[in-house]
């Protein structure tokens, strides 16, 4: 998923707010869902939700205004009830590695109480290793 960089992504120093990387992959993370058939609100219907329980993150280079950023996503890791998705937001111009980051996401459901995940979405993560 590509992000382009606003003034208000910046901080007082003019490199993209560390926290803001989040925001990016978050969203990067719901478009790989969708890009392969799992929107977030259908998740969400089938009583299906995945909320962050452990984030790593690694800056390497900071970002500047205006510039284009590629946020990729993976699947790293798949059990019972969670899985891992591995990110990387690289500078497209010149491919440059920005952020890596591990996130671990939690099935729940109605209630926030921790579920098995569908095996139908079980498949489909183990499918993505």
């Amino acid at each position: 998923m590509e992000v382009r960089i606003y003034y208000e992504d910046t901080d007082a120093g003019g490199v993209v707010y560390h926290a803001n990387y989040i925001c990016y992959m978050e969203r990067a993370r719901t478009e790989f869902l969708r890009e392969r058939g799992h929107s977030v609100k259908d998740l969400h219907e089938m009583g299906v939700i995945f909320p962050v329980v452990a984030l790593e993150v690694n800056y390497r280079a900071p970002a500047r205004l205006d510039d284009l950023l590629e946020v990729e996503t993976q699947i790293a890791a798949v059990r019972n009830s969670s899985f891992v998705a591995a990110q990387q937001v690289k500078r497209k111009q010149d491919g440059k590695l920005l952020v890596e980051a591990r996130v671990t996401l939690a099935c729940v459901g109605p209630g926030m109480r921790a579920r098995r995940l569908p095996p139908e979405l079980k498949e489909f993560f183990d499918s993505l290793l």
